[in-house]
C-alpha cells in the first residue's frame, strides 16, 4: 500500500512539469508527510479547459454513490488487480484517471517484535514521480477526491514492503490519462524489476537499463530523527 508520501513542489512548478493549467494557485504549501484525507495535487483532464489541469483533491476517494465521506480514509489505494472491476473504483478507472505528483513515498519494515524501521523511496536525481491515480466528485459541494493505484512491489523494493504505488514514467502519462479502459493490461503494467535497486546506505543505486529508467535510493528514517543529513528539511513520517 501507500499510506504516507511527500509532495513539496509548488503548483507553478507542477503545472510546468506536467504541462497543465494551474487551478490551485498559492493554496498548497509543501507537505513532507501527506496522510489520508489531506489535500493533495493531482493532474487530470478537464473538458472545460480542453486539456490537463492541476487540481487540489482530498486523498481518499469518495464514490459518487456514497452516502457520506466517512469511508474516505479507507479508499486511499486502489489495487491494480481489482481497480477495473471494484464497485468503488471501476467508474473512475474507466473515465476519471489522474496523475499524482510526489517526491517519494514511505514504507515500514518490521525489524523486531517491537520495532519497525521506516524507509523513504525517492528518485536519485530529485525528479518528480507520478503515481497512477483516480479521481471522483462527490456531493452538492462537488468535493474532489482521489486515490493512488498500487501493485505488487518489484525487484528489491519487495524486501521492504510487498506493495508499491504504480509509478508512471513520463512516456506513460498521456496514455494513462486518455486510453480506453479496455486497454487495462497496458495501463496497469508494472515497471520492470530492474528499474530500482534500493540502497539504505545513501550510496547511489544506479539502475541498469535505458536512460528512461528511474534511479531510487532508500533512505533510512528512524523514530525522532530526521531522514538524513543530506535531506535535513524532511521531518519524520510519524504523527
Amino acid at each position: 500500500m501507500c499510506g504516507r508520501y511527500a509532495s513539496t513542489r509548488s503548483p507553478g512548478d507542477l503545472s510546468a512539469l506536467f504541462e497543465a493549467d494551474d487551478e490551485i494557485g498559492d493554496g498548497l504549501p509543501p507537505d513532507y508527510n501527506i496522510a489520508p484525507t489531506d489535500p493533495v495535487p493531482i493532474v487530470r483532464l478537464s473538458q472545460r479547459v480542453g486539456g490537463r489541469v492541476l487540481s487540489l483533491a482530498r486523498w481518499g476517494l469518495v464514490p459518487t454513490w456514497a452516502a457520506d465521506t466517512s469511508g474516505a480514509a479507507r479508499m486511499i489505494n486502489a489495487r491494480v488487480e481489482t481497480v477495473a472491476t471494484a464497485r468503488a473504483f471501476a467508474s473512475s478507472f474507466a473515465r476519471r484517471r489522474c496523475l499524482v505528483p510526489a517526491d517519494g513515498w514511505y514504507e515500514w519494515l518490521r525489524v523486531s517484535a517491537r520495532d519497525k524501521q521506516a524507509y523513504f523511496m525517492t528518485p536519485r536525481d530529485g525528479g518528480v514521480l507520478a503515481f497512477a491515480g483516480l479521481w471522483s466528485v462527490w456531493g452538492s459541494d462537488r468535493l474532489l477526491t482521489s486515490s493512488i493505484v498500487t501493485g505488487p512491489a518489484v525487484g528489491e523494493l519487495a524486501l521492504v514492503h510487498d506493495r508499491m504505488p504504480l509509478v508512471l514514467p513520463p512516456q506513460r502519462w498521456a496514455h494513462w490519462l486518455t486510453a480506453p479502459p479496455d486497454d487495462a493490461a497496458a495501463l496497469l503494467a508494472p515497471p520492470g524489476e530492474d528499474t530500482w535497486r534500493p540502497s539504505t546506505s545513501g550510496r547511489s543505486a544506479r539502475a541498469s537499463g535505458t536512460s528512461a529508467t528511474t534511479d531510487l535510493i532508500l533512505l533510512s528514517v528512524y523514530r525522532r530523527l530526521l531522514i538524513s543529513r543530506s535531506f535535513d528539511l524532511f521531518r519524520p513520517p510519524f504523527r
